[in-house]
């Protein structure tokens, strides 16, 4: 019998800039489907009907401290069974009750609830309401439930759960009491006692020294970032590949207090990747594979194939070697390591039971494809890709830079250039429009590089594309409505110049906030919180020479002013 397992994954910001400032905390359920077992925290948990081992990556405890009790010992077909299961608190649960003499056989009989709020019923295989799990991870200490004896029913059943008391706590296939038909023989003893566990650790041995980056690019294929720092230092992530016959030894380090992995994919983009992590857990390391799927939380995998695993944790630099097979074909999932995939590199933070936060910022990743068992190399890689630095660069010189020198020249050079001209019309304002016209043109084109490197919208980034797409459509309006700009002396110009004033103050307004709202996405990598002092300084300069010119044009007025009284 299976219990669903707790996967949830917590997404919070913590120095994260994946989530904009003063976004409120996100917590992510993900649906984790592995060769084993699949875990929700509402229960559902259909995937685990056959298999018992919760996806966490870890090892099932030994000892049970939870019991099943039942309220007979006979049955025949129809009879109704009172299940108990009860012992300290837990969170997760799944009861089946299956043929006693063949328990890897399909759940047996039906079940009908006690307390609906607590424990819901899901149909394993062909028959329905054949297992009982929980409806949330609130903490509970017993569950009741009845088992409806089939029609069909084998003679000996027995009943078995699956408990997780935490992420990394949990127990598989813990055995109940047996049920007889009147009148059997005792049941023979099944293939596989239920007091076998399939543990999915390997030996942990501790290493005893940083690792060394001196073989990097001659035998070593290694990922620096900073490129070329020492990996003993406190601000050197670290990823080295050696190979060794048929078999990849694997180093990896950083200064993480929570966890680091490492990911291959066939593109730069999350999904469908097989990943490594090393998990700190109360000064204890797990080293786990994964899946990613989509932008998703990683899928833990019940079985390792990894062996030779060490760890050191020191001077909070987290440490984890070991070793896999170039070749896994018995493990769905896992990538051949003798073909070239980009590299991905992250680090976050870890909660308590081994949750596993998202990544405290953008993960590292090769520029190019790469094959690790190919000709050494030492490399970097880079945390903010080209288009969005660019979409940055872009909309600051647009709106940091030709629309303020604009804006000030049509505000406060229009009488001191009233006399120049350029082409035919006046000085001041073929700048302003020069300008203008470069900031449309500026903006435009960095408003689609960010789609074409997402390949579509971002939901991962807040208010911030929403506020950009206001911006843009207030770009392209504004020159629209300065096209249709009435003659100077018109009785509608003054309408004109207010809606001119005020859809170009709101887009400046609207661009700044926008600014300062991607400053804090992690795909720019900036460097915090110095970005937003330098951004608060522009605008603090650009308000400041606005007020500094209103105040010499006002002095400038009543100068003249004075001239003409006298």
């Amino acid at each position: 019998m299976t219990v669903l397992l707790r996967l949830c994954h917590c997404y919070r910001r913590t120095g994260c800039k994946m989530e904009l400032p003063g976004i409120a905390v996100a917590v992510w359920m993900f649906v984790c489907f592995c060769a084993s077992v699949a875990g929700y925290p509402n229960g559902k948990v259909r995937g685990a009907c056959t298999s018992m081992v919760p996806c966490h990556g870890g090892s099932p405890q030994l000892s049970p401290e939870h019991t099943i009790t039942v309220n007979g010992t006979e049955f025949k077909p129809g009879d109704s069974i009172e299940v108990h299961l009860s012992g300290p608190d837990f969170e997760g649960f799944f009861i089946q009750a299956r043929d006693a003499e063949h328990l890897d056989s399909p759940a047996v009989g039906s079940f009908v609830l006690a307390d609906r709020r607590r424990s819901q019923l899901l149909t394993c295989g062909r028959t329905k309401n054949s297992a009982v799990s929980h409806t949330s991870k609130a903490k509970k200490e017993d569950i009741k439930v009845y088992w409806i004896a089939p029609g069909d029913a084998p003679k000996h059943v027995q009943f078995l759960a699956t408990v997780v008391k935490k992420y990394r706590i949990f127990w598989v296939k813990i055995p109940g009491p047996i049920v007889s038909q009147p009148d059997v023989l005792s049941p023979t003893p099944p293939l596989h006692t239920t007091s076998e566990v399939m543990s999915t650790s390997q030996p942990v041995s501790y290493i005893s020294k940083p690792f060394s980056a001196l073989s990097c690019g001659i035998v070593k294929f290694c990922i620096r970032n900073p490129t070329n720092c020492d990996p003993g230092s406190a601000s050197c992530f670290f990823l080295s590949f050696q190979q060794e016959e048929t078999s990849v030894f694997i180093e990896m380090s950083g200064p993480s207090e929570g966890y680091l992995a490492f990911a291959f994919s066939h593109d730069q983009w999350m999904g469908g990747d097989d990943a490594y992590l090393c998990v700190n857990e109360d000064h204890r390391v797990h080293v786990s594979t994964a899946r990613l799927k989509e932008r998703s939380h990683p899928l833990l995998d019940s079985e390792n194939a990894l062996e030779d695993v060490s760890w050191r944790l020191a001077d909070g630099v987290l440490q984890c070697s070991f070793r896999r097979n170039i070749h896994l074909p018995a493990y769905t999932g896992r990538f051949n390591l003798d073909t070239s995939y980009y590299i991905f590199l992250a680090d976050g933070e870890v909660g308590e039971g081994g949750l596993i936060y998202k990544h405290g910022r953008q993960p590292l990743v090769t520029k190019g494809l790469y094959n690790v068992t190919g000709l050494p190399q030492d490399i970097g890689g880079s945390r903010a890709p080209r288009l969005i630095k660019a979409h940055g660069a872009l909309m600051f010189v647009a709106w940091i830079t030709t629309v303020s020198v604009g804006v000030i020249v049509a505000r406060f050079f229009k009488p001191v250039w009233s006399h120049s001209f350029l082409l035919g019309k006046e000085l001041w304002f073929q700048v302003h429009r020069m300008l203008m016209l470069t900031t449309v043109m500026l903006t435009s084109i960095s408003f689609v590089l960010p789609f074409v490197y997402r390949g579509g919208w971002s939901h991962q980034a807040g208010f911030h594309p929403y506020l950009g797409c206001a911006v843009m459509a207030l770009t392209i309006f504004q020159p629209l409505m300065a096209g249709f700009r009435p003659s100077r002396h018109a009785p509608r110009r003054q309408l004109f110049n207010w809606f001119h004033w005020s859809t170009g103050t709101t887009a400046r307004i609207l661009a700044v906030v926008t600014m300062f709202l991607g400053m804090d996405l992690p795909a720019l990598d900036l460097p915090d919180p110095w970005d937003t002092y330098a951004m608060i300084g522009f605008v603090a300069w650009h308000v400041g020479t606005d007020v500094l010119l209103e105040i010499h044009s006002y002095c400038l007025i009543r100068k003249d002013l004075m001239l003409c009284k006298t």
